[in-house]
């Protein structure tokens, strides 16, 4: 692993596969990121979707927390990478 954390997951909802991120560096629909936990990249995938208060956004800066659709379940405290 590899690349530069931008969060870690605060909330995971099953039903709708979205995992809430909270932000430690700016993230944009269209960048490949890494969920990973203790070192090992579970999955990676592209920012298709991302939302702010049930609203679409195009990116987030440090400090928010964003709603992110994801392929694939993900844990509490799963760390967040750009790689």
């Amino acid at each position: 692993m590899t690349g530069v954390r931008v969060g870690k997951v605060t909330h995971y909802f099953d039903r709708i596969r979205v995992a809430v991120v909270q932000l430690e560096r700016p993230l944009a629909v269209g960048d490949h990121i890494q969920f990973v936990k203790r070192g090992f990249v579970l999955f990676e995938q592209d920012v298709t979707s991302m939302q702010v208060n049930h609203q679409n956004i195009t990116s987030a800066k440090a400090g928010d927390e964003v709603a992110i659709r994801v392929i694939e379940e993900v844990n509490r405290n799963t760390e967040v990478y750009k790689p």
